[in-house]
């Protein structure tokens, strides 16, 4: 099943979600790389009293990236949202994305994120808004409702279709849930029941055989791939191969898992410069760490955590992997 978005048409049918902290320009390329179809941006809020500092920098950084680049953006107000979209066109957007899925308490606490299904009204001036706004496909992104007693989804899908949304990415969870618990995937059934454009399962696919049950419950065109992620970006290849094939991936060589985990440490070292590319490895380096060996993983955690010099926490990490 192809997914169009717009002029686009996917190459596959997983897709990386946006995580904020996680899926910035060296993440989205590690996961092209291993077959994600579309990569998009972590959540920007595009103002311009922002727009100079080191954070919003790298994330509206986007030179070098294939097409379709899709930028997310975030906001409480249609009008905000809307010269957002203009703006993130100035950056290279090729697919803009609303943010209506974050859980995040200071995301939520601005009426944003999440918090905008709770304004039905609100929603639908957002998105008009925003697809007047622009003149390529706008897509959201949102959760099952705001709490178990209010889950309208299926509400907001046909409101975000009429408006001309192009894509529907759905995680099975509500606001209220955060990560907690099991994602459930009967409200994305019904949002698809609703709409006739693309829709994305989210949520607890951990695996390709979850992934082709998720698909074939629901009936979405598409599995999009979040924390899952962090420290196995393997998994996406793994899900792409037993989508197209029915049968599980053979199992990716460690010398090849140690080399692609390397070219990633390196390159967020060059990406966000020495010091702040060490800080923002670390992360990274125990997701892979722990992914790769659990409990000796943790004890490296603690030791590597501390470093404040990029080259010594890659010298440490490259003997790490050579003990695996």
């Amino acid at each position: 099943m192809s997914i169009q978005i717009g002029d686009y048409v996917l190459k596959s049918q997983v897709l990386l979600a946006p995580m904020a902290g996680t899926s910035d320009k060296p993440f989205r390329t590690l996961c092209r790389e291993q077959g994600a179809a579309l990569t998009t941006s972590e959540m920007v809020i595009i103002q311009k009293h922002l727009l100079n500092t080191s954070k919003s920098k790298h994330r509206l950084d986007f030179s070098g990236e294939p097409a379709p680049i899709s930028i997310q953006i975030a906001g409480s107000e249609a009008d905000e949202l809307a010269e957002s979209a203009r703006q993130a066109l100035t950056f290279g957007a090729d697919i803009i994305d609303i943010n209506m899925g974050c859980p995040a308490k200071k995301v939520c606490n601005k009426a944003a994120g999440s918090a905008l299904m709770q304004d039905e009204d609100l929603v639908k001036d957002i998105l008009t808004s925003v697809v007047n706004a622009v003149d390529i496909p706008v897509t959201l992104k949102m959760r099952t409702g705001w709490n178990v007693s209010n889950k309208n989804a299926p509400i907001i899908a046909k409101i975000a279709q009429d408006a001309g949304i192009q894509m529907l990415s759905v995680h099975g969870r509500t606001r209220e849930d955060k990560y907690k618990g099991e994602a459930e995937y009967e409200t994305i059934k019904q949002v698809i029941d609703q709409v006739n454009i693309p829709v994305i399962a989210n949520g607890d696919i951990t695996s390709g055989k979850k992934a082709q049950q998720v698909l074939q419950y629901t009936g979405a065109n598409g599995v999009m791939i979040g924390r899952a992620t962090q420290g196995n970006p393997w998994i996406i290849h793994q899900i792409n191969h037993y989508l197209k094939t029915g049968k599980k991936a053979p199992n990716i060589p460690l010398n090849d898992k140690k080399q692609t985990i390397l070219k990633h440490i390196k390159q967020i070292h060059q990406f966000y410069g020495e010091n702040l590319g060490t800080q923002l490895a670390r992360k990274h380096i125990f997701w892979y760490a722990t992914h790769l060996d659990e409990k000796n993983g943790q004890t490296f955690w603690k030791k590597v955590n501390k470093i404040k010099d990029h080259a010594h926490q890659y010298q440490l990490l490259e003997e790490f992997l050579q003990q695996l």
